[in-house]
């Protein structure tokens, strides 16, 4: 690759766009005007506007009306005899689509124009609405892709480019700016910086990078620029996956609805097969003349449609999936939200799903001669300007213990030791403990056997632990641990208000995992396990429990996810393959709003009984009522074709 010449023309800078993150504030409710938008609805109200008029003046132009109603039937059925026409060549089966055209038409040969009119704009109506909530649902779900950068800067000719994410290939160089996202999976070129990677491996802590070491899209870079080798195209990185995911999540139908859809075909032909024995066998069993015969059938064909059964289920679940995306969680099918309404048990796992990943200062242990305000003060001060988590870290403590932060003199890093400078005429280093500890202890200190059997503690309750010297002689330590997410302690308390079980599965010493679990209240914790170990936990939880809801942002967490009976990565933070093996993903990594999720499945489901058994309820009636009764034909129309709209708008409910 050629060399790189300093300094480079032109100053394009690439910029990261991302969205807002959903939230639990951004709730909208079904728009009027984007529902007057879509092209069905337009139809069927063209239909409704044509039926009213031919209706308006049938007594005064009785075939201007006969040609106004044609029209009716043809804007509004159009759509929907293309559908079943289709059904019947392609599959050779028929559908509800059919049904609702031959009842209009056969209404129409006897001279209800009127009422066939009424039942395809009726019927269109409500196809319409469904069409809306698919649209919706979809357009939610596709939105979350803002959160990905969209554009790189790649380096040609020694120059810079603002180039599409999507234009990036194997062995293009980017230049990454300090605090942006790596937009390509690759490998540093040239340069050194530390990495936030915890989403591709799990490690809590930013990762040093320098020239040979692999980097990957969707982590985010420090303080220092790194020129990148991209090894892979973008549809093998993060948000890669996250595209095939939203595809995969507008593809995917829950398994009710694949009934429904079976169902409907079988259904169908016994609809067509009564009121074929209706239309001949009634006048010479019972005696009917044709046209009553031919009548009653037509009622028959309309009330006993399974339109308001169809319709029961998946403007529920794509209204669901709707909302839900709006606040952050994006399912990849309706399966997977009747799942989630039966989580009895929610397991997390520890490292970038309870925790931030973000270091905080935990312990400052100081020898006799340092006060622990002295040496948290001198430090502060040489880390000061430094963007590194763990000097961030201690900074940030200095601030909370309103300390002085002095101006450091000749601050500078000290390869494999840390970094160094000089306050108050004092030099002081902070760095990694190793070959530090025990570096000229006096008389009366403890000894290097002490202070090393505090580092092993320290370690063993996950912390992380620098050690400080003043004038090269050791001072003191200070110990940092991730910080646990602020929603954590309240996901939890919601899922237990709600009778669900919350476990944590983690590959953590039993010491640390307990106090993660002790401050987020969590109740059963499993701790030591390797990725294997928790598989077989998810395991044995599902059968203890029931339907186990796994939550997860690393690789190690993808086999635990893949055996749960819903797994959920972690958007913002989750790797690749975490991302890709789970049902669901929590774009804004906000923890709290699983119990919302689970929740708003469990409202989903409950709306599907209702309509189901609202639906079957009005068939049955209207059907005896044809038989027993002299039901009217506009009467079954509206009747049936208003149950249908019903259910669908009371699975609308659910987008607010």
């Amino acid at each position: 690759m050629q060399a790189i010449h300093q300094p480079m023309q032109g100053k394009q800078q690439a910029k990261q766009h991302s969205a807002p993150t959903p939230g639990p504030n951004r709730r909208k409710r079904p728009n009027l005007r984007a529902m007057l938008q879509n092209k069905e609805m337009q139809a069927a109200l063209g239909s409704g506007v044509m039926m009213l008029i031919a209706w308006g003046i049938s007594p005064y132009f009785a075939t201007l009306s006969v040609i106004l109603y044609i029209a009716a039937y043809a804007i509004g059925g159009w759509t929907k005899a293309k559908e079943g026409v289709e059904t019947l060549v392609k599959e050779r089966d028929l559908d509800v689509n059919l049904l609702m055209i031959a009842a209009s038409l056969g209404a129409a040969t006897i001279g209800y124009w009127n009422e066939g009119a009424m039942l395809i704009f009726i019927f269109a109506l409500s196809g319409a609405l469904e069409s809306y909530a698919t649209e919706r649902s979809h357009k939610d779900i596709s939105s979350l892709l803002a959160l990905k950068p969209e554009t790189a800067l790649r380096i040609e000719d020694g120059q810079m480019h603002i180039v599409a994410i999507e234009d990036l290939k194997p062995g293009d160089l980017l230049l990454v700016k300090p605090g942006e996202l790596i937009p390509a999976d690759g490998v540093v070129y040239r340069g050194s910086s530390f990495i936030n990677q915890s989403s591709i491996t799990g490690e809590s802590m930013p990762v040093d990078k320098s020239a040979g070491d692999e980097v990957y899209a969707g982590t985010v870079n420090g303080e220092g620029a790194l020129y990148v080798e991209v090894t892979k195209s973008a549809e093998g990185s993060l948000f890669g996956k996250i595209i095939k995911l939203v595809e995969e999540a507008q593809a995917e139908v829950p398994d009710s609805q694949r009934f429904m859809e079976r169902f409907e075909g079988i259904y169908a032909r016994i609809v067509v097969g009564v009121t074929l024995v209706v239309i001949v066998g009634t006048p010479i069993l019972l005696g009917w003349t044709w046209n009553e015969a031919f009548y009653k059938a037509m009622v028959f064909l309309v009330v006993a449609s399974p339109c308001a059964l169809v319709s029961s289920i998946m403007p529920v679940m794509l209204s669901a999936m709707s909302s839900s995306a709006r606040r952050g969680i994006l399912f990849k099918g309706g399966a997977h939200m009747e799942n989630i309404a039966q989580t009895k048990v929610v397991a997390f796992d520890k490292t970038g799903t309870l925790t931030m990943g973000t270091p905080q200062v935990t312990d400052i242990l100081t020898v006799s001669t340092v006060t622990r305000e002295q040496l948290l003060s001198a430090v502060a001060s040489i880390e000061n300007l430094s963007m590194h988590p763990l000097a961030r870290a201690i900074v940030e403590q200095a601030n909370k213990e309103n300390l002085p932060i002095q101006e450091a003199e000749h601050v500078q890093s000290i390869t494999g030791h840390g970094i160094e400078g000089i306050v108050n005429g004092e030099v002081w280093r902070i760095g990694r403990q190793n070959g530090m500890v025990g570096m000229q202890t006096r008389e009366g200190e403890r000894s290097v056997a002490e202070w090393e059997k505090i580092c092993t503690q320290l370690e063993q309750e996950g912390k992380t632990i620098s050690a400080v010297t003043i004038n090269g002689e050791f001072a003191g330590l200070i110990a940092m641990r991730d910080l646990i997410r602020p929603q954590a302690a309240v996901a939890v308390q919601k899922l237990e208000s709600m009778g669900v079980k919350v476990a944590m599965l983690t590959g953590d010493r039993a010491r640390t995992a307990s106090v993660i679990a002790r401050e987020t209240g969590v109740s059963l914790v499993y701790a030591d396990l390797l990725p294997e170990d928790k598989v077989r936990q998810v395991q044995a939880l599902r059968e203890q429990y029931g339907h186990v809801l796994m939550v997860g942002d690393g690789v190690n967490d993808a086999p635990a996810l893949a055996a749960a009976t819903v797994g959920m990565g972690m958007g913002l933070s989750g790797s690749g393959t975490a991302i890709e093996v789970a049902d669901a993903v929590l774009m804004n990594d906000n923890i709290e709003e699983i119990a919302w999720v689970i929740g708003q499945a469990r409202r989903a489901q409950r709306t599907v009984k209702y309509n189901m058994g609202f639906a079957i309820t009005v068939i049955l009636a209207l059907i005896a009522g044809n038989f027993l009764q002299d039901v009217a034909l506009p009467l079954g129309v509206v009747g049936h074709e208003g149950s249908t709209i019903l259910v669908i708008l009371n699975g609308l409910r659910l987008l607010r």
